[in-house]
């Protein structure tokens, strides 16, 4: 399965592609703030690649323009880290450090919301973040993510560590109501605060729905 955005291909990993993982996994900046040691040598990559990356529903996040894998994202309903119910999934991702800033994930996690709405008919997407990792958490707002609740002491057993995780959840209503009433998001975003106010009242959504 493939998945296809303006900037994007969503693929399977492959063997293959263990010097590229491990180019932006070794970096201290990505993995740890993320949950996960930092990748040791190519072949740990690769290694990580079969045990890891290989299930189903993760894909490398690859850029069109060069062909080659900047991150990883995934979806995840009865392997969640949150526990989810019936029709529930959960999203997770990470880019590498020369991508930050550049909007690839929210565009990366905006096409795996379509899918879990559309074709796996889910009713809930959630999305956590640990304690300090901002950067994650302004993705899940940019893409309308809401917070929902907060864990303390939360077992990191990839770092054999205990963490504190922020929860944050979109509903398939949230999801759809821009789009359904002929918003563009991107655009809303951009608005001044009493200029979207007033577009979505127009359109007969209540603004408190949205989180921008």
């Amino acid at each position: 399965m493939i998945f296809e955005t303006k900037r994007l291909f969503l693929r399977p990993w492959c063997r293959e592609d263990a010097e590229e993982l491990y180019k932006y996994a070794c970096d201290p900046d990505v993995g740890p703030i993320a949950g996960w040691p930092v990748h040791t040598s190519v072949e740990n990559s690769r290694e990580i690649i079969k045990t890891v990356l290989s299930e189903d529903g993760t894909f490398a996040v690859v850029l069109k323009e060069t062909g080659l894998p900047v991150g990883s994202i995934g979806i995840m309903m009865k392997n969640a880290d949150i526990p989810t119910k019936e029709n529930e999934a959960e999203i997770g991702y990470w880019i590498g450090k020369p991508y930050w800033g550049q909007g690839l994930i929210p565009e990366a996690v905006q096409e795996c919301l379509r899918y879990c709405f559309d074709e796996l008919y889910c009713e809930r997407v959630w999305c956590g973040y640990f304690d300090g990792n901002e950067k994650s958490h302004r993705v899940q707002v940019k893409c309308g993510f809401k917070y929902h609740h907060t864990e303390k002491d939360k077992p990191c057993p990839l770092l054999n560590e205990l963490r504190t995780e922020h929860i944050s959840v979109i509903t398939r209503k949230e999801f759809y109501g821009a789009d359904d009433a002929g918003l563009d998001r991107d655009e809303l975003e951009f608005m001044d605060e009493d200029e979207r106010r007033e577009a979505l009242e127009d359109a007969g959504l209540n603004p408190e729905d949205f989180d921008f």
